[in-house]
């Protein structure tokens, strides 16, 4: 405690003895007077120590006083003049009107004052008319937090180039975990002799130990067909830089020895443990390889994916062993319900509508009853004329249920298989995902982040044509007391015709086992064409849709609907099917307006583009060759100019998903 404060402290007390001894004396004086003067001397005495230690009080008080006001504003003036922080007043057109000493440090240059803000930084000015309250700007190669008092017109500059160092250091060095996978290693090698697969096993491996040592990442071998990679932050944005080239050197050396080996590569990173960066690298590999294999996926914490690669066509796998395990699976499942409810995506098409069927034969041929959901008001024209064939058939129509009405009937014990289609967006009822638990999901896309979450069976293989083509697989391995009319069966050919382009486009041999397969049961072709024929109508529409189309770059060609039209999704897709078949265009693209009111893009390529990353750019998906979108815009020149920014960022920058 200050020293004049305890004098105080002590001049109080007086007063209070002053009082009680004015009070005690004239007790005193009014029995003994003698004893009265003698009081008055006393208390005489102590009147003058009060006023003494009352004077001495404010002395020392003004004392203090002066001295904290000098030592503040002394502090004030060494850190307004000495410290490391610059400031500088401003006038009203940004010229510099007055700063502290250290501010020139800061600039190289002096004087400063009457000099514009733009000397400092062409960034300053904005940042002040943007009325942010701080910004990091870059002055002579060091960086400046930079904080913006408006009504003072004040700026204040604090130097932050180490700490900003030290964070990207941070971040540059973060662990990022990888497993990388040969994706068809043992199937391909299967029928190899120990000489020949031990050459390629040996050139496999140069290949990625090469690479890991050119960029600094660790490998090690966890599996004939498996590798554990660790590397940090850096290195993964210099893999990114170069879209892992390291996909294109293993399949071009395999593909010389006419032995298609690929890589898929998983990677976790992020700010997460080394457990969860496992799980990321994991959950990564198995998107990679979901979508097709031949391609890397990195995972963040923040949920955040980027593909790169998939630049070819899944391989076909030679043997049906996953088919006839999927079935039997697919078998127990429908066993242990009490229904089966089937649906497709919205707007079905012919392959949508032709697995159901398919996979309603399944549920009828283990005994179950099947019903298909259906949408009167999603018909498109592409499935009016199959969908007018299947009501003059009364037994198969009856399996028909509109959504409302599946609704009602599904149960705890129902299962719902999902064809064509994994993305709950997509679905004909987004309400039967979350009434359902056991859901069984059937496509031949390749996956995208978006996923029905917890399938209790998931059957995902993009090397098939259609979903059409794996249905008809998996009910040869159902039990054979219910065999397939002629109208289910030409309406699963319908599907896999449709989808291939009449066998022209992402077509194995499984395709045409399936197929045969399906011409053995009945199928009939010729119903076929009558399915896909068009009007001339229809026709003129998509012509003048083509006649829109303008090259955009590298043989990328985009054509635009009218604005006061509006186009159902089958003549937008194929629309895109024939401009893809002009000359010189490698990827086309075509932006109409829908009934829905949504603006929709249909994209097709011959492999060199891979239109699902860039429909995965606009919130789509689909194929390598065959993928689309819709977007919420108002008008098709803004979807335009969103289709050629992804464009543009697929070309020249990385392939990203969000």
């Amino acid at each position: 405690m200050p020293k004049f404060l305890t004098k105080r402290w002590h001049g109080y007390h007086v007063v209070a003895l002053f009082v009680i001894s004015i009070l005690f004396i004239g007790i005193i004086t009014y029995y003994n007077w003698i004893i009265g003067i003698g009081s008055v001397l006393v208390t005489t005495l102590l009147i003058y120590t009060a006023i003494r230690a009352e004077s001495n009080f404010q002395d020392d008080l003004r004392d203090y006083v002066s001295t904290l006001s000098h030592r503040v504003k002394k502090v004030g003036d060494e850190a307004l003049m000495e410290m490391p922080i610059g400031i500088l007043l401003y006038d009203e057109d940004y010229h510099i009107e007055w700063t502290n000493p250290y501010m020139p440090t800061v600039t190289k240059q002096e004087p400063l004052i009457g000099l514009s803000l733009n000397e400092i930084s062409e960034k300053i000015i904005p940042f002040l008319k943007s009325e942010a309250e701080d910004e990091i700007l870059t002055i002579n190669e060091r960086m400046y937090k930079t904080y913006f008092k408006q009504e003072e017109r004040l700026l204040y500059f604090f130097d932050v180039t180490e700490k900003i160092d030290i964070k990207r250091r941070y971040n540059e060095e973060k662990t990022v975990v990888g497993i990388i996978y040969l994706d068809n290693y043992e199937e391909v090698t299967q029928g190899l002799g120990d000489q020949v697969r031990s050459n390629l096993n040996s050139a496999v491996t140069s290949i990625l130990n090469k690479w890991a040592d050119e960029h600094g990442v660790f490998l090690k071998r966890s599996s004939s067909e498996k590798f554990f990679a660790v590397l940090n932050q850096k290195i993964l944005q210099e893999l990114e830089k170069n879209k892992f080239s390291i996909l294109d050197e293993v399949r071009d050396v395999t593909s010389k020895e006419n032995i298609h080996i690929t890589l898929s590569i998983g990677i976790g990173s992020g700010h997460s443990t080394l457990t969860e960066l496992g799980q990321l690298a994991q959950s990564s590999l198995d998107l990679a390889l979901g979508r097709g294999g031949d391609q890397v996926a990195i995972k963040q914490t923040s949920g955040k994916v980027k593909f790169y690669g998939g630049k070819t066509n899944p391989i076909e796998k030679r043997t049906r062993v996953r088919a006839r395990v999927i079935s039997h699976a697919l078998r127990e499942l429908v066993l242990d319900s009490d229904q089966v409810i089937i649906m497709g995506h919205k707007n079905p098409d012919m392959d949508s509508i032709g697995a159901s069927i398919g996979i309603l034969k399944v549920a009828q041929a283990n005994g179950k009853e099947g019903n298909i959901v259906f949408d009167q008001n999603q018909k498109t024209s592409g499935v009016s004329r199959l969908i007018e064939e299947i009501e003059q058939n009364e037994q198969l129509w009856a399996r028909f249920r509109d959504p409302e009405e599946a609704l009602e009937k599904a149960t705890s014990n129902t299962l719902l298989v999902v064809v064509d289609t994994h993305k709950p967006s997509l679905v004909m009822e987004e309400k039967l995902l979350q009434k359902i638990d056991r859901v069984v999901v059937i496509d031949h896309h390749r996956r995208g982040e978006e996923f029905i979450e917890d399938p209790v069976l998931v059957y995902m293989e993009p090397y098939a044509s259609s979903t059409a083509e794996l249905v008809t697989e998996l009910f040869e391995y159902q039990p054979k007391r219910l065999k397939m009319d002629i109208l289910e069966a030409t309406a699963l050919l319908a599907g896999i015709i449709v989808d291939t382009k009449s066998f022209t486009l992402r077509t194995g041999s499984r395709t045409f086992d399936a197929a045969s397969y399906l011409r053995a049961h009945g199928a009939d072709t010729v119903l076929v064409q009558e399915f896909l024929r068009e009007d001339i109508a229809q026709y003129i529409r998509r012509a003048r849709i083509i006649e829109n189309a303008n090259i955009y770059r590298n043989g990328i060609a985009i054509a635009l609907g009218e604005n006061d039209k509006t186009y159902d999704q089958v003549m937008i897709a194929q629309a895109a099917d024939t401009l893809l078949s002009m000359s010189g265009v490698i990827a086309s693209f075509v932006i109409s307006k829908r009934d829905d009111g949504k603006i929709s893009i249909s994209a097709r390529s011959l492999g060199d583009v891979n239109v699902q990353i860039i429909m995965e750019g606009l919130e789509g998906g689909g194929h390598l060759t065959n993928a689309a979108t819709q977007l919420d815009v108002n008008t098709i020149e803004e979807a335009e100019s969103m289709l050629k920014e992804v464009i543009d960022d697929y070309l020249e920058g990385g392939d990203e998903e969000s």
